[in-house]
């Protein structure tokens, strides 16, 4: 098994690698795969509202459509990013826009998904909110943990001492772990996750 992380951090040794790190940990305790994106210091446009996704962005060729074939051979998703002004940077909120407008159901459909914050101090909550609704509109089960997914700490070497923020991580990765051998085994008795009804209803809140 294999999990994709999207670390939106622009810094590939930075806080919310070092959250990552600690998560990927405990993956591979159980023998699952990590496959860490760094994004955040790349130069990502926004979604135009082109209006040509066919399960990769048509406006852009970059990094996103990258991760959307990653996903698709992926088993889960992590969302990682720090905190600059009360919610996930913007680079990664381009990224995210993009990413799950284009992608195929197939991508997302019953993969788990987990989203982790790191600040220096606030704004944590804010941006789990922000991350947690991509998922939610893919039909991604959210992976939560003992306490909200957030690392605090300036650098790498401060997060460490965050030591709730680390056992919080590790927890994750626990129920990370258990999710997907939930899943697998299910597979192998014949349960798979509910395919939504297509093409579906679009409401146009216009009178």
């Amino acid at each position: 098994m294999k999990v994709l992380m999207i670390n939106g951090s622009p810094h590939n040794h930075g806080t919310t690698r070092r959250a990552l790190d600690e998560l990927a940990g405990t993956l591979h305790a159980a023998d699952i795969q990590s496959d860490i994106m760094t994004i955040g210091q790349k130069r990502l446009p926004g979604c135009i509202a082109c209006g040509k996704c066919d399960g990769r962005c048509r406006a852009f060729d970059d990094d996103v459509n990258v991760a959307l074939e990653k996903l698709e051979h992926a088993d889960a998703l992590v969302l990682a990013s720090p905190v600059y002004f009360a919610s996930p940077n913007g680079t990664l909120l381009c990224f995210l826009d993009r990413m799950f407008s284009a992608g195929h159901d197939a991508a997302f459909l019953g993969k788990p998904a987990a989203c982790v914050a790191v600040a220096r101090r606030a704004g944590t909550t804010a941006s789990l909110d922000v991350l947690a609704k991509y998922p939610a509109i893919r039909a991604m089960p959210l992976v939560t943990s003992t306490y909200w997914a957030m690392v605090h700490g300036s650098d790498a070497a401060q997060a460490e001492q965050d030591e709730e923020g680390m056992e919080v991580m590790r927890n994750l990765g626990l129920n990370l772990t258990w999710l997907l051998q939930c899943i697998a085994l299910g597979k192998e008795n014949g349960k798979t996750a509910p395919v939504p009804a297509a093409p579906g209803h679009r409401t146009d809140f216009i009178r």
